[in-house]
């Protein structure tokens, strides 16, 4: 997404779309600021899971909600079959979805850095981190600080915790120190953009945790604290009734995550000023005005529960301290307005997946290629030019796995997508035939327009249904996993074996590096072949002054031969990207052929 107008689109290119009977994207962005981020591509880490880098760091059970209802509570195995209770969990409930919240694995920004190399391999462009700030949860979402990195992602959380109190901080910047969690974040931020990797954190400005220092000093001195006005208090206990009345807004009625209050100018001056201050924190961490050694961007949260008053002044203040740092909402539908008023730069896809969802995995609610190609170009025409900053996600921390989506079709997006929904959800292993959909989708992503985003572990053979699920600790070539067996509902199930997918991999890294190849498949315009786009085949181009790709996409259960005409052609010769065989046009006719659920990627230049 972005905030700039859409460029005008040149007379001749737009002829040619014409000609070709499709509409077309615009010419990219009129500025250069966010260029970097355009068709980059991201990569999404859940830190607690993702890997656990120093085993010394990990939580203890008084650092951890509820653990005190399972005695003998333990970090979790790493590589235990996901659905299997151990033996402290037994001792709480049978109920698999009882316990799986105080699970801790012990995942780090320890083990982050272990791993860059790895995800630099992958061909990662950018990480989307999950909330990194102090947080009792696992997922960090209830935050009891945003100016520090929770002690348990550093190397010292003894340390660390001793150092905050002795500084007795406040709101006030200048009394906070750096602590030893704090400082890994910053070497991670410096080993990744070594890399050539961006690193983007997620903003929760909706909402805090109960733990929050502001929350905590209103229980501790009331109607007395300086930090009254930071939320909105709707009852006081009453000291003379047993109940106790202390009631509060909080983000749905989650008692955990109070809200932040606002009035008409958006956020109240003392969390919003906060804000504005750990912004800085993060984005230019030493202060000197240059913030090469910051953080590249933020993830909005929830974004449209808070205020556009305050998001404009806090985008303009983002781009102050770096006119090149980007921001992504959380809007899982059209969020074209909000860029265009410069609230935002972009937001997570989730129409892009909801379209894929529908064209590629589903059955009986399967829409025809027109219908495709219908809501992607909507997609391109609410965006224009700031199309190519949208994070094209399949999956992500709140919904099922790509995998399990493919195992599971005809359904609403995010809906009825956990055994606790739907009992019918198969929570199995997906098939060889299954893989194949998912490989197509990841040609898919990484052929259209927009910056394509991977959630952990796709690229490794992870599955799993919606949250906990999608949750579960990422699988390394290292690690010997035991087998899946056991199912949440005590249902029968496949033993299913688990483990790091080296093919998966390996088709992952050759489809992002034809991607990488090939800067018309980050830049290029785009329009869709609507002549060969019918039945079960949708097919698009890509395209700058010097190169042309052909993406051509079979969806049904054999293959099938299409043939592109002059209209659609703009060389002579292609080059199948996949397989490096030459392609002539013939008479302007390209014949192809499309593997059944397959792919093919003909590139063709000066």
């Amino acid at each position: 997404m972005n905030q700039q107008q859409i460029p005008v689109i040149l007379v001749a290119l737009l002829a040619l779309g014409l000609a070709m009977g499709c509409k077309e994207t615009p010419d990219t962005r009129d500025d250069d600021a966010l260029k970097w981020a355009e068709g980059r591509i991201w990569y999404q880490i859940f830190p607690e899971r993702f890997r656990n880098g120093d085993p010394s760091n990990d939580p203890t059970p008084e650092e951890v909600p509820e653990a005190d209802l399972e005695p003998g509570w333990q970090i979790h195995p790493w590589t235990s079959d996901w659905y299997l209770l151990q033996p402290w969990e037994r001792k709480r409930s049978s109920y698999f979805y009882d316990v799986v919240y105080t699970r801790r694995y012990g995942g780090d920004l320890i083990g982050v850095i272990e791993k860059l190399d790895y995800l630099k391999s992958l061909g990662v462009e950018g990480i989307y981190f999950n909330p990194i700030f102090e947080a009792p949860s696992l997922h960090k979402y209830d935050a009891a600080s945003y100016h520090h990195i929770d002690d348990n992602f550093g190397p010292d959380p003894v340390g660390d915790k001793a150092r905050i109190a002795a500084a007795r901080e406040t709101e006030d910047p200048s009394t906070w120190i750096w602590t030893k969690a704090d400082s890994t974040f910053l070497r991670l931020i410096q080993e990744a953009h070594k890399r050539g990797i961006k690193v983007v954190i997620d903003g929760v400005f909706n909402h805090s945790g109960t733990q929050f220092f502001a929350f905590q000093d209103i229980l501790k001195n009331g109607k007395n604290s300086p930090y009254l006005d930071w939320y909105d208090i709707l009852s006081w206990d009453d000291p003379e009734t047993p109940e106790n009345e202390f009631d509060y807004k909080a983000w749905w009625g989650v008692k955990s995550l109070p809200e932040f209050a606002e009035d008409e100018n958006g956020l109240k001056e003392g969390p919003r000023k906060y804000i504005f201050a750990i912004t800085r924190r993060w984005m230019d961490p030493n202060g000197d005005g240059n913030p090469a050694d910051g953080v590249d961007g933020w993830r909005l949260d929830v974004t449209e529960e808070v205020s556009p008053v305050f998001w404009r002044e806090w985008y303009a203040y983002v781009k102050s301290i770096n006119p090149a740092a980007i921001t992504i909402s959380e809007i899982w539908g059209d969020a074209s307005e909000w860029v265009k008023d410069r609230r935002i730069d972009g937001t997570m896809n989730y129409l892009f997946a909801k379209a894929v969802v529908r064209f590629f995995i589903d059955k009986k609610l399967a829409i025809p290629s027109q219908e495709f190609a219908r809501r992607l170009q909507d997609i391109l025409d609410k965006y224009g030019a700031n199309a190519y900053l949208l994070w094209n996600l399949m999956d992500s921390h709140d919904t099922d796995r790509l995998p399990s989506m493919i195992i599971n079709p005809d359904r609403e997006y995010d809906r009825m997508c956990d055994p606790r929904q739907n009992p019918d959800y198969d929570v199995r292993k997906p098939t060889k035939a299954e893989r194949r959909v998912q490989k197509q989708i990841a040609a898919f992503q990484m052929t259209f327009v927009g910056a394509p985003m991977i959630y952990y572990g796709d690229e490794a053979g992870m599955w799993g249904a919606d949250d906990p699920d999608d949750r579960k600790p990422m699988v390394w070539p290292e690690m010997t996993f035991d087998v899946e067996k056991t199912h949440p509902l005590g249902k029968p199930r496949p033993a299913d074996e688990n483990g790091f997918d080296q093919e998966l991999f390996r088709f992952y890294q050759k489809i992002i590096r034809i991607r990488k190849d090939h800067p018309v498949l980050r830049y290029g315009r785009y329009a869709v072949l609507s002549r060969v786009s019918q039945g079960d085949v949708f097919a698009f181009k890509r395209w700058d002054e010097t190169a042309e790709v052909l993406a051509l996409f079979n969806r049904g259960e054999t293959e099938t031969r299409v043939v592109l005409s002059r209209g659609d052609l703009r060389f002579s010769q292609y080059r199948d990207a996949w397989t490096g065989e030459k392609v002539n046009a013939g008479e302007q006719k390209l014949p192809a052929v499309i593997p059944a659920k397959g792919f093919r990627i003909l590139v063709g230049g000066r």
